[in-house]
């Protein structure tokens, strides 16, 4: 049963290979010229999603490595980012997300609703050992998957990184979005 013309039933393999899945931080604080608003990518994960007769009997399970996240681009502040700025954010970055104790960031939804075109998935997304439940929407177009979410990451636990005694920080909402070719099942 097609699903859409791009969907049907069955299970599909997603990775890096197949689409992008990105990480977007804004600035906040008094500071917030002096930083940039940062674009992570996820150059390690996996994703399989299995679709159903119908979207409620369908499911999603993502899993992104820590060490997989990589600084892309920085905008804004006042000096470009440096390879220096890259190596110091990536460090902290797995500073803050305990890379040594927790290696992924996963994500697993039992069910969805709407349409292909128009979708809303709700599942659990475990970040620092934390589990809490998230919304991701999307909708399929062209041939391509594209939907995201906003993650605070003060509902898992984590504080915002912030530097010169608090006067530049993250904004708490991270911006996380996808964009997919649609794989063979």
């Amino acid at each position: 049963m097609a699903l859409s013309e791009g969907l049907s039933e069955g299970r599909y393999e997603l990775g890096p290979e197949g689409g992008r899945l990105l990480l977007k931080t804004s600035r906040s604080g008094l500071g917030r010229r002096a930083g940039h608003d940062l674009t992570i990518e996820a150059t390690r994960w996996s994703a399989t999603v299995t679709l159903g007769t119908d979207a409620g009997s369908s499911s999603v399970e993502v899993s992104v490595e820590v060490d997989g996240l990589e600084v892309v681009e920085g905008t804004g502040g006042v000096l470009p980012l440096s390879d220096s700025d890259r190596t110091e954010i990536r460090k902290n970055l797995r500073k803050v997300l305990q890379a040594d104790r927790h290696h992924a960031i996963t994500f697993e939804a039992g069910g969805a609703s709407g349409t292909p075109e128009d979708f809303t998935v709700e599942g659990e997304l475990t970040i620092v050992g934390r589990s809490q439940s998230l919304t991701v929407r999307g909708g399929e177009k062209d041939g391509r998957i594209t939907g995201g979410a906003t993650v605070r990451q003060s509902r898992w636990g984590i504080k915002p990184y912030s530097a010169f005694f608090g006067a530049l920080k993250l904004a708490d909402d991270v911006e996380i979005v996808f964009e997919l070719a649609i794989p063979a099942p």
